[in-house]
């Protein structure tokens, strides 16, 4: 055979042992998914990250290296294929829920409890205690845009800054606990940050959440009963106190656990809200923000959280009752069972549609998922020192 007639057959050899090679390593890759129905679970005992399969209710890897996860917080970005992480030990971290594996991470403050996602997901912002005040990122390579110094008063001292929250139009609210202020920040230039301050809204604001429209903000306030309330619509108007004195003539019970405010307790037309140092869960209508009703519940709420749908809210406690958590069935303002899904309940998530809802409890190194209609536990997932749990469909919800 001549040299020239061997041609063809090396040429089919080439391109066979290309093609197996191709072949070998898609097999090697991991499998195509969307990540619509993942979500993350904090283990905050070992600086770790739980991916979770809410579908299948099925751990899909571990992602270690996120820092100290002994208060932290999770947003999505906008095609729900990276977590931000905020770590207690001011980490931002930026993990592939895909790839598995932490993609960047900067250590931006020194105490830091939480962050948010601007609403065209180019920003991640974090609040921090300490220094106080707020820090704005590039979402795509985590570089600094801006740092905006909560200070407040004639000696420029610097606030705590809770309740941190996205807006419509690449705004952002939060409170200042020390300074008892409400600013929002214009960001849609972010290395001009344009700043909204309202001054003496009451004492100690400690935590916050927007309703579903993004219009109103809702600081809690721990220094005092009552609410801060600002109309974002119409800012103009300034802030409002909301239910003042709830508490009056009572003497309130030491609290162990700041109550979260993060979660919409936002049901119809009806807002769920824990009283702090007491066994309420206040009832507001969010037409008039009046008080119309109180349910008496088991312990202290920490998280007063609403089924997607706004038919059940769930409630969960602190010390002594962080073991047990109460269904409110909101037809009628009625608790409607008590379960108790193990020891040291820190929080819950639902699924995107409500028909479960998972529950960790750190003292038991365990996630149980809930049926929402049935009130059956219908699965657990063995998760060490379990507790924020956050899945991908807030990317898409204001205020997550």
């Amino acid at each position: 055979m001549s040299i020239r007639a061997s041609w063809p057959m090396a040429a089919r050899r080439l391109a066979l042992g290309s093609a197996l090679a191709l072949l070998l390593t898609a097999c090697a890759q991991q499998p195509l998914r969307g990540t619509g129905d993942l979500g993350v679970i904090i283990e905050r005992a070992d600086g770790r990250v739980t991916v979770v399969d809410t579908s299948a209710r099925t751990q899909v890897a571990t992602i270690p290296g996120v820092g100290d996860l002994s208060h932290a917080s999770v947003v999505f970005s906008r095609d729900a294929r990276y977590a931000y992480v905020f770590g207690r030990d001011g980490g931002l971290s930026k993990l592939d829920l895909l790839q598995h594996q932490v993609v960047q991470r900067v250590v931006q403050a020194g105490n830091s409890i939480g962050g948010a996602i601007s609403q065209d997901g180019r920003l991640v912002v974090a609040q921090n205690y300490d220094p106080g005040g707020i820090k704005v990122f590039d979402a795509d390579t985590l570089e600094l845009l801006a740092d905006i110094p909560a200070e407040y008063g004639s000696e420029g001292k610097r606030s705590k800054v809770v309740g941190l929250a996205d807006l419509p139009g690449n705004r952002f609210v939060y409170s200042l606990f020390d300074a008892g202020e409400i600013w929002v920040a214009d960001l849609s230039s972010p290395r001009q940050p344009q700043l909204s301050k309202f001054r003496d809204i009451g004492k100690q604001p400690y935590d916050a959440l927007i309703s579903p429209n993004g219009r109103y903000y809702l600081a809690g306030l721990f220094g005092e009963d009552g609410i801060a309330l600002l109309d974002l619509w119409r800012p103009e108007q300034g802030v409002r106190k909301i239910l003042a004195g709830y508490g009056r003539g009572e003497q309130p019970l030491p609290v162990y656990k700041m109550p979260h405010l993060r979660g919409w307790s936002v049901a119809g037309n009806r807002a769920y809200l824990p009283a702090i140092g007491r066994h309420e869960v206040l009832v507001v209508d969010t037409e008039s923000w009046q008080e119309v009703g109180r349910i008496a519940v088991k312990g202290q709420p920490v998280f007063v959280m609403a089924r997607p749908d706004g038919r059940q809210v769930w409630v969960n406690f602190a010390f002594p009752d962080y073991g047990q958590v109460q269904v409110i069935d909101t037809l009628d303002n009625r608790i409607i069972d008590t379960l108790a899904p193990g020891k040291a309940v820190l929080h819950m998530e639902f699924t995107p549609r409500g028909e479960a809802v998972w529950i960790s409890a750190r003292d038991d190194n365990r996630v149980s998922i809930f049926d929402t209609n049935t009130l059956q536990r219908m699965g657990e997932l063995p998760v060490s020192s379990p507790s924020g749990i956050f899945f991908t469909p807030r990317a898409a919800r204001i205020g997550f």
